[in-house]
């Protein structure tokens, strides 16, 4: 059994089509979707109507429930177009969706972290620009989850990790943006430096043992960015199309 493992795809649409499209290709006959789904200035209607329409196995994440919790005047600007966007039925399906997930016996999967979904787990938070967590962080984080596979999102980085005692931890990148800048708790960016979409494919090896594929896809990013600055985002226009912040 492959699986797809997607995460972050904030509203784009294209670019979750077109992983859709190369996993479906390479034979992936389960997919995953980590959170942070539909928050941005792209499409979050044909986004969560895709995805519905699926019914794929999914977690939500901080976005999910900034939209679910927060008050409109509270929202940041992707949460805000978003919550205006959407409709009651898919605030429904948003809420339905559970915070983590134990997808078999050994394959665990969460937005950020066991801990919170607003905690990196393979990439520790610095000002600047994040750094690559330490074993010795990731078994913190991770502690009491038995796992042989644990799979996250939130950081927008594509890596995986394998812990000294045979745990797999994957992070499959953004589907949906490459490059962003946040200001909290502290200023910090994070860029992929290109802006192909980022997934990962997951196998079980006949010896037990679970392998990853991280992989990157082409699709229509100028097209994308062109319709985020069309709705007043040139920060998100430049991630889009370069895969790195101004």
């Amino acid at each position: 059994m492959t699986i797809a493992v997607l995460s972050d795809i904030h509203g784009n649409l294209a670019a979750l089509d077109a992983v859709l499209a190369d996993a479906a290709a390479r034979g992936a006959t389960r997919i995953v979707n980590l959170g942070d789904i539909l928050s941005g200035p792209l499409d979050p209607v044909g986004t969560a109507d895709r995805l519905m329409a699926l019914g794929l196995e999914t977690v939500r994440g901080n976005h999910e429930r900034q939209l679910l919790e927060q008050p409109r005047a509270a929202m940041n600007a992707s949460d805000g177009v978003t919550a205006d966007a959407i409709g009651d039925h898919h605030r429904a399906w948003l809420a339905s969706l559970p915070v983590d997930l134990w997808l078999e016996a050994d394959l665990y999967a969460c937005h950020g972290s066991p801990r919170s979904d607003l905690e990196f787990l393979i990439e520790t938070l610095e000002p600047g620009t994040p750094r690559a967590a330490t074993p010795d962080e990731v078994r913190e984080r991770v502690a009491g989850i038995d796992a042989a596979l644990i799979l996250c999102g939130h950081s927008h980085v594509q890596r995986a990790l394998r812990l000294d005692d045979g745990r797999l931890v994957v992070n499959p990148g953004s589907v949906g943006l490459q490059a962003f800048s946040d200001g909290h708790p502290f200023p910090y960016a994070i860029a992929m430096g290109t802006p192909h979409a980022r997934y990962a494919l997951v196998e079980r090896e006949p010896s037990g043992e679970w392998q990853a594929d991280l992989i990157s896809v082409a699709y229509d990013w100028d097209d994308a960015a062109a319709l985020a600055q069309g709705n007043g985002r040139p920060d998100w226009a430049i991630g889009l199309a370069t895969g790195r912040v101004a």
